[in-house]
């Protein structure tokens, strides 16, 4: 085993914690349960708008999806083996850390590299929370309008602010070792509404049967990334989960089962729906599944799974503010305050843009790419040649020099090509009002 490997293993870190300063903690998130906040945080939204992005690239979108993966849970393994040197290397990380990506950033390419990880993160995470809710809203809306015995002219406006409302309280929760259950609860309600997406799709077989292939293009390749990415896009609070386990050396098995199971829930629901609904699909696929009970309970599902999942990603983005405007670390006024003032930000963006394709793209696209292809590459690359007496040598062989810089190569220009397609499309044909101006007339 190289030296490199062994940064992964607990055997460094063993011989830490027999001299007293190890970060084991006697409570926290085990090997399956931050699995389990990963998978949460990434599966979903994802989900529902892969089919698509399969229809408008055909089998390349397929390959697409399986190197994507493969990519985005080798940099996660990087990245927590960033998170494993910074611990090894400085006690300090060893305690509360409210903002473990942006430290490896500043350890990692200084002062820079640390603001250049804090926008990213806040703004990713900011977009997916936005995300989440708009789309948590949609299906509220869909479902209160197709099952109700009354025409329903309830906007999903109103939803947001209720929604909105609801989930302010969760969010005032310490840091993810204190709502695991949201994780297993937003796990669960995914892993069942892609398996009845998935059923609901080959029922609607036959209703499909005359669908037309669709061209592609290389527009829509690009935006294909985007997309992909954004299914993939949870390194921006991976850190923040590794920290809370108990034993955070081990978060690469935590990674390979993520990514697994993510890729057991994407593949079966892109491939059929690429393959019945064709040129028909639309860009949300519960769009396209027949009016029925499958269709419901999807949706019901996957909205119970935006809804944890909120309160999962916008986490990291609270403690990084906290630690900004120095709030101790513990239930106050002064987290309440500043978590629900978050909390309302995002709302206020929800009824500005009410249209959650066009956020996803662009979020994909930017940010997404640079924190999951391209720092945790760099970042691991940056503190391998870093030397110190007291430090382990960390070798790092030439053919990995090779494809990291492959990966992080791929990373810029796919996400400047992503980010040009998914601007371009909403400058051409972006046009929806804001629910503040009309709460009736917005719409997805």
């Amino acid at each position: 085993m190289s030296q490199v490997e062994m940064i992964d293993e607990p055997i460094p870190f063993g011989s830490v914690q027999d001299k007293g300063a190890g970060h084991a903690q006697k409570k926290g998130l085990t090997v399956i349960t931050a699995a389990l906040f990963l998978v949460g945080e990434m599966a979903g939204s994802g989900v529902l708008a892969l089919p698509r992005a399969v229809v408008d690239t055909g089998w390349n979108g397929v390959v697409m999806l399986l190197l994507c993966c493969a990519v985005a849970g080798h940099n996660g393994i990087m990245l927590g083996r960033c998170w494993n040197i910074l611990q090894l290397r400085w006690p300090e990380y060893r305690d509360h850390v409210r903002d473990p990506y942006p430290a490896i950033g500043e350890r990692a390419n200084g002062k820079i590299g640390k603001v250049a990880v804090s926008v990213c993160v806040n703004i990713t995470l900011f977009g997916v929370a936005t995300v989440f809710l708009l789309l948590a809203a949609e299906n509220l809306q869909t479902l209160v309008e197709d099952l109700s015995p009354h025409q329903s002219t309830f906007s999903f406006c109103f939803w947001l602010i209720i929604l909105a409302g609801a989930l302010t309280p969760f969010t005032w929760l310490g840091s993810p070792k204190d709502f695991w259950p949201a994780a297993v609860a937003a796990t669960v309600a995914t892993v069942l509404a892609c398996l009845l997406m998935f059923i609901g799709v080959l029922v609607d077989l036959p209703n499909f049967k005359d669908a037309k292939d669709q061209q592609e293009d290389i527009k829509a390749v690009f935006l294909t990334f985007g997309t992909i990415l954004f299914a993939f896009g949870g390194a921006s609070t991976f850190p923040t989960i590794q920290h809370d386990m108990k034993e955070p050396e081990k978060f690469s098995r935590s990674v390979v089962l993520a990514f697994a199971a993510l890729l057991l829930m994407y593949l079966p629901v892109s491939i059929a729906g690429f393959l019945v609904y064709k040129s028909e699909c639309e860009s949300n696929v519960l769009s396209t599944l027949t009016a029925g009970g499958l269709k419901y309970a999807s949706l019901i599902l996957i909205t119970l799974h935006l809804i944890f999942a909120f309160i999962i990603v916008i986490n990291p983005v609270c403690q990084e503010l906290e630690e900004r405007f120095g709030i101790a670390n513990k239930f106050g006024i002064l987290r309440i305050l500043i978590r629900t003032c978050l909390v309302g930000l995002v709302l206020f963006i929800a009824e500005s843009l009410p249209h959650f394709g066009a956020i996803l793209s662009l979020v994909g696209g930017s940010t997404i790419t640079c924190l999951t292809f391209v720092f945790p590459c760099l970042f691991y690359l940056k503190l391998s040649q870093q030397t110190s007496p007291d430090w382990p040598e960390i070798k790092v062989q030439p053919y990995e020099w090779a494809w990291h810089i492959e990966f992080i190569l791929i990373g810029v220009v796919g996400g400047i090509a992503a980010t040009y397609s998914a601007i371009d499309g909403i400058a051409g044909g972006f046009h929806v009002v804001p629910c503040y101006i009309n709460m009736t007339a917005a719409g997805l």
